[in-house]
């Protein structure tokens, strides 16, 4: 996961992230997401954190960390399904998908951080997880760099269409730095499509939900990776029509619940008090 984060320095929400999904394997069976492979990044070196991870306190987030990584990867192989073959994980963090990919055909770039990208690489090496032929790691600051020129010099091709997973990231940007990540990929051909999450604006929550807004804020903010961009979907509609997409679809609680949560004997679900949503948009 990248975000704005000082330079040299790899990102600590990713590490937190990968620990719920670690945990959600442990503690919530059947696990939304299958991932044995996180399991193995993360659970030698952050036993402690495991731990406190796996506690009734840190089940919503589990779910919705699980539920944010499930969607994608379903997208993903509907995309596959298609016959897209080119899959960029913008913010890659820890995530794992390129050490369990069932697609054969699949190339998939992991986007992020140089910082956050070494300290995977040694977090992989210390696991015994070997990095797969179909996987290209790709340096890059969406703040300061170009997304089009990085991922072509990297081998993507930018004739065909590709699926870009963005998990984590839109929060922690600048606008001028989504604008310009979402230019370049609806730059590629009809077909490609790219799903994040967003925040909505703080002043526009309700009491209860504010008070969810402001304790994951001043977490954030206290691992030196603030929110700064926030939007309504209104206001994302307008913005990835302007930006070239055709479609859109948002995916938020409820749905994802009635996606992931039927009838599951421990009462799994994700909270309604939402903060933000899912959005998947298509060239």
């Amino acid at each position: 996961m990248l975000e704005c984060m000082e330079t040299g320095r790899a990102s600590k929400t990713a590490l937190r992230v990968a620990i719920r999904r670690a945990a959600h394997q442990l503690a919530d069976p059947p696990p939304v997401l299958d991932d044995p492979i996180g399991l193995r990044l993360v659970g030698s070196g952050y036993a402690r954190d495991l731990d406190r991870a796996m506690e009734k306190v840190a089940r919503d987030f589990r779910a919705f960390v699980a539920a944010r990584s499930r969607y994608v990867e379903d997208r993903l192989a509907e995309a596959v399904s298609r016959g897209v073959d080119q899959y960029v994980v913008l913010g890659a963090g820890l995530d794992t998908f390129a050490y369990r990919n069932p697609f054969p055909s699949l190339r998939v770039f992991e986007v992020d951080f140089p910082a956050t990208q070494e300290w995977k690489l040694d977090l992989l090496l210390r696991a015994g997880i070997a990095v797969p032929e179909s996987l290209t790691f790709v340096a890059l600051d969406f703040e300061h760099q170009g997304l089009a020129e990085r991922l072509v010099g990297a081998g993507l091709d930018d004739a065909r269409p590709a699926y870009f997973g963005w998990m984590g990231v839109v929060p922690y940007l600048t606008l001028d730095g989504f604008r310009a990540t979402l230019r370049d990929v609806a730059r590629l051909p009809e077909g490609t499509a790219v799903t994040f999450d967003f925040v909505f604006p703080p002043e526009t929550l309700s009491a209860k939900r504010r008070v969810i807004f402001d304790r994951l804020a001043e977490r954030v903010s206290a691992a030196g990776e603030p929110f700064q961009l926030f939007f309504t979907d209104a206001q994302l509609g307008l913005e990835l029509a302007e930006l070239g997409f055709r479609r859109v679809e948002l995916a938020d609680p409820e749905r994802l619940n009635e996606r992931y949560f039927q009838n599951r004997a421990d009462g799994l679900r994700l909270s309604p008090d939402g903060i933000g949503m899912l959005a998947t948009a298509w060239v």
